[in-house]
């Protein structure tokens, strides 16, 4: 089964079971770092908080057309290519709606030094390793660390890869699915 055979199985069995789906981009640079950006201080969701790129499946769009939009809409970069599945959570919105969130790792083509944010939405970019991880913990509630965890399970799943000398595997496994 190719990988968009297993993301339309993937996005169907969510919407099956009540979920609106939601795709997230953990775009690493050459260094290994991976982009977060810090949302703008009028968003609802997450407000002054750092989150990955990403956002809502529309109607009728398939989980990686939505990665392409929302990484074009956040970034201005084009998707080159679908890594790995890296993490699939469900989780509640404030307003009540249930999502199951598709987080990928992912290659781009375009210049990573200067994204194109949307301005409305997010007010600057930064590049995080292991090491810089704290700052995804800034104006979150205590115990909300699902962002903490999926960009560390990234980091450290390419530490892995590149130690094996396997990053890029796109027959990588799925890590599992968290009920949250």
């Amino acid at each position: 089964m190719d990988i968009s055979d297993r993301n339309t199985l993937l996005s169907l069995q969510a919407q099956a079971e009540g979920r609106q789906c939601v795709v997230g981009a953990l775009i690493r640079n050459a260094q290994g770092y991976l982009l977060v950006q810090k949302r703008a201080p009028t968003r609802k969701l997450y407000p002054d908080c750092r989150d990955i790129i990403g956002g809502h499946v529309e109607v009728g769009e398939s989980l990686t057309t939505a990665l392409a939009r929302e990484i074009h809409e956040e970034t201005g970069w084009k998707l080159a290519r679908i890594v790995t599945l890296l993490d699939v959570c469900d989780w509640q919105a404030e307003q009540g709606a249930y999502k199951r969130e598709f987080d990928f790792l992912v290659e781009i083509e375009g210049d990573l030094e200067h994204p194109e944010l949307e301005r409305s939405k997010h007010t600057a970019f930064r590049w995080v390793d292991l090491t810089g991880l704290d700052l995804l913990k800034e104006q979150r509630l205590a115990g909300d660390d699902l962002l903490y965890q999926i960009v560390k399970r990234a980091l450290e799943w390419g530490e892995t890869q590149r130690c094996n000398g396997s990053l890029g595997n796109p027959t990588a496994p799925l890590l599992g699915l968290q009920k949250g």
